[in-house]
């Protein structure tokens, strides 16, 4: 092959791999950036996976999860702008080659069902991450092997002005969406999402496909059967264990309840209500911000004034919600609610979601609560 048409295959190869690299790596960055507790939630269940829940200080998660996103969407605006190109793609090979082994451990070991890459915005399951590494990591190498072949987009003096900027802008990002909300909602429970719908099921839905395995003895003999070859009745069954071979079709909301103290399961009256719904949201009361309660108590008291409804969803037990009322003067009701799930529908806690017909029309951070007047033009008051 002549030099000239291997140079240019060489070429197109390296910065078709550099746009794939850097888009990635910019979207993986910036879904993080955007909401940092996910990334913690991410590695408490890493974690939780590996005995070790609740032995890294959650602050310390949160400040790896900032760097984590600054560096992710660096690297990616980097690759994509070819600033630092050697140091840059070595530095992404490093990381890809890391990250490749820790997703041959996800995919044998199976400890999480998604790796959070790239926070809710895209899930994948385990065997597409490592798919997806795999193609990023051949990117990183050839962008290694032949990092000039990436041609300069900006000048020096322009390419500090863009580090600086890429990275600050990132933490900036990060500490801004961790006083308020994530600035882009990639959760099934965004403003404008309906609640009922993202339960649904539809009619033609992939259904699982269950394994049973039945255990049974004669004359001693214990061995295992699967349905089809299910023995005769001189074998005397001891146990069956069923197993998920493939989970079907799971909609976007599928853990989302809402029971009374009294243990009365509301869920479809509260999304079937025709008006509005406050839920302050706190999945850990006991852990929940109170310096805000007397706005929350303002937002109460002109729920009842107007016949809104109002509800406090937790998942703490009834001591932590006595010492809330205690401390608050809280005469709100409390109910429960798995708190995996109320970390999933507001990053704050506590937070607010409105309602409305079970759609999702507001949701905001303690650090933000709307005022009364911006609250009476959204219920019509």
């Amino acid at each position: 092959m002549p030099v000239d048409k291997r140079k240019t295959i060489k070429t197109v190869a390296v910065n078709l791999g550099r746009v794939i690299l850097g888009l990635t790596f910019a979207l993986s960055g910036f879904a993080k950036a955007v909401d940092p507790l996910g990334t913690v939630y991410k590695f408490q269940d890493y974690l939780a996976a590996l005995d070790l829940g609740n032995t890294v200080p959650e602050a310390l998660l949160l400040l790896c999860a900032v760097a984590l996103s600054t560096v992710e969407l660096a690297m990616g605006v980097f690759i994509l702008l070819a600033i630092w190109r050697r140091k840059t793609s070595k530095a992404v090979t490093a990381f890809m080659a890391v990250m490749t082994l820790v997703t041959v451990w996800i995919y044998v070991a199976d400890p999480v069902q998604d790796c959070g890459c790239f926070g809710d915005a895209v899930v994948l399951t385990n065997g597409e991450t490592l798919l997806k590494n795999i193609v990023l990591l051949t990117c990183a190498a050839m962008l290694a092997r032949w990092p000039l072949a990436m041609p300069r987009m900006l000048g020096k003096n322009v390419q500090w002005m863009t580090v600086h900027v890429t990275v600050a802008g990132s933490i900036v990002l990060s500490a801004w969406c961790l006083y308020d909300l994530p600035v882009v909602d990639f959760r099934p429970y965004h403003v404008g999402a309906d609640i009922r719908q993202g339960m649904k099921i539809p009619a033609d839905a992939e259904q699982p496909v269950l394994e049973t395995t039945f255990i049974l003895e004669k004359d001693g003999e214990r061995k295992e059967f699967s349905l089809e070859d299910y023995p005769d009745s001189t074998w005397t069954f001891v146990d069956s264990r069923t197993t998920v071979v493939k989970p079907g079709y799971v909609p976007p909301i599928h853990d989302f309840s809402i029971t009374t103290s009294e243990g009365e399961d509301i869920t479809d009256d509260v999304l079937s209500y025709k008006g509005y719904t406050f839920l302050l949201i706190a999945p850990f009361i006991e852990r929940a911000e109170d310096s805000t309660f007397g706005e929350i108590d303002q937002i109460y008291e002109f729920a009842d004034d107007n016949g809104h409804r109002f509800y406090c969803l937790t998942s703490s037990g009834e001591k932590a919600m006595a010492h809330w009322r205690n401390i608050t003067g809280a005469e709100y009701p409390f109910c429960l609610t798995d708190g995996t799930t109320l970390k999933t529908i507001v990053r704050s806690n506590p937070g607010l979601l409105l309602l409305h017909d079970g759609k999702v029309v507001g949701k905001w951070s303690h650090n933000m609560l709307p005022s009364l007047e911006r609250l009476g033009r959204m219920t019509g008051q």
